[in-house]
């Protein structure tokens, strides 16, 4: 299985996530792929049987400009597309939290609910992004 993690970051926590996602998969031996959105030249997403894609979510709970790019970038909808991000309650309260991470999610029509974290990945949070990262690998084992 071939992966691409594309992320976005400015504050270092959804690249934090994103390396996290890369890391476990690496170890599983699965094939990864990092692409810094808004930093790296265009890639190719039809050669990958799984992408990830990370944001965080930018003020009144829209996604970046950036992350809007890579989207019309890649120019289609991918089959097997997991969504990740980075959030802070604090600015807009739950309704706002992670917005942009529910809109891609919603909009490549994941078969996965988009994975959600409080500022950083750190300490009990880093097991969520391993638990979540599993039912994704779980699925799209199954699925083949």
């Amino acid at each position: 299985m071939r992966t691409l993690v594309a992320y976005l970051s400015y504050s270092g926590n959804t690249k934090e996530t994103a390396e996290i996602i890369a890391d476990y998969l690496e170890n599983a031996g699965i094939s990864v792929d990092m692409h810094r959105i808004g930093v790296d030249l265009p890639v190719d997403v039809s050669i990958y049987d799984l992408i990830f894609i990370g944001t965080f979510t930018w003020e009144m709970g829209a996604t970046p400009d950036e992350v809007k790019d890579f989207v019309l970038e890649v120019g289609y909808k991918p089959e097997h597309v997991a969504v990740f991000g980075t959030g802070d309650t604090q600015f807009g309260g739950d309704d706002l939290y992670c917005l942009a991470v529910d809109k891609l999610a919603r909009f490549y029509q994941s078969r996965w609910d988009g994975l959600k974290i409080e500022q950083s990945p750190r300490g009990s949070q880093e097991k969520r992004v391993i638990t979540w990262l599993k039912g994704v690998l779980y699925d799209v084992r199954t699925l083949s």
